[in-house]
C-alpha cells in the first residue's frame, strides 16, 4: 500500500520542530516506518538552498524564491518522497508548499496565482493527505525563535511580515478544509499532542 504524506507547517517559532518529533514516535509505535524529512532541505540540493535561503549574504527577489523552492521541490519529490511513498513509508515532511503560498506569497508579494501554476506543474496533482498547521501569535513564535539560537533571515523579518505569512497560512487552510487542520500552538505542549491524536488516531487505522 501506498504511504501516507504528512506536512507540518506554521510560522517560526510555532513550535513544528517539537511536535515532528512526537509525532514520528507516535506514528512509529503504531508500527507505521517513517521518513522524516524538511524543506528546504531533504536533498544535497535542498539543503544547499536552505543555506542560501536563510543564512546567505544576498538578499533574493521573491520571485527567484519560488522558482528556487519549487526547483528544489521536483528534486525532492523525486528523489526522497515519491520513493518512500512507493514503498509504503510514511513521509512526515517539515513544510511543504503551503510554507510557498505562505512565505513567499503571504509574506512577500509573490501572486497567489503564480505559486498556484508552479505547484500545478512540479506536484502534477500530488497534495499531502493531512497537513498540520500550528498556528500562534507573531510576537510569540518570535519570542520562542529567538531562545537559544541566532536568527535567520526570515526570522529577522519584521512582525507584519510574520502576520502576513500567518494569513497565508489561514487561507490555505480555509482553500482545503479536508486537508489542512490548524492547531492552536499557544496551549501546552501536552494539550496540542491531545489535539494531533486526535488527528491521526483515525487516520492511523484508514
Amino acid at each position: 500500500m501506498r504511504g501516507k504524506f504528512i506536512t507540518l507547517e506554521g510560522i517560526d517559532g510555532a513550535g513544528k520542530s517539537t511536535h515532528l518529533d512526537w509525532l514520528a514516535r507516535f506514528l512509529a509505535n503504531r508500527g507505521i516506518t517513517v521518513k522524516v524529512t524538511r524543506e528546504p532541505g531533504g536533498t544535497a540540493l535542498g539543503e544547499k538552498l536552505r543555506q542560501l535561503m536563510l543564512h546567505g549574504e544576498a538578499r533574493l527577489h521573491p520571485e527567484t524564491e519560488t522558482l528556487l523552492m519549487f526547483a528544489a521541490r521536483r528534486e525532492h519529490l523525486e528523489q526522497v518522497i515519491l520513493p518512500a511513498l512507493a514503498s509504503g513509508t510514511w513521509v512526515v515532511c517539515d513544510r511543504f508548499t503551503d510554507a510557498t503560498y505562505a512565505y513567499q506569497s503571504g509574506g512577500s508579494g509573490v501572486p497567489w496565482d503564480k505559486v498556484a501554476a508552479l505547484e500545478q506543474w512540479v506536484q502534477q496533482g500530488l497534495q499531502p493527505d493531512v497537513t498540520v498547521i500550528f498556528d500562534v501569535a507573531p510576537e510569540v513564535g518570535r519570542a520562542r525563535a529567538a531562545k537559544g539560537k541566532s536568527a535567520d533571515r526570515f526570522e529577522r523579518e519584521p512582525g507584519g511580515f510574520h502576520e502576513r505569512v500567518r494569513q497565508g497560512y489561514l487561507r490555505r487552510a480555509k482553500e482545503a478544509p479536508r486537508r489542512v487542520h490548524v492547531i492552536d500552538a499557544n496551549a501546552a505542549i501536552a494539550e496540542v499532542h491531545k489535539k494531533l491524536v486526535n488527528i491521526f488516531i483515525s487516520f492511523c487505522s484508514e
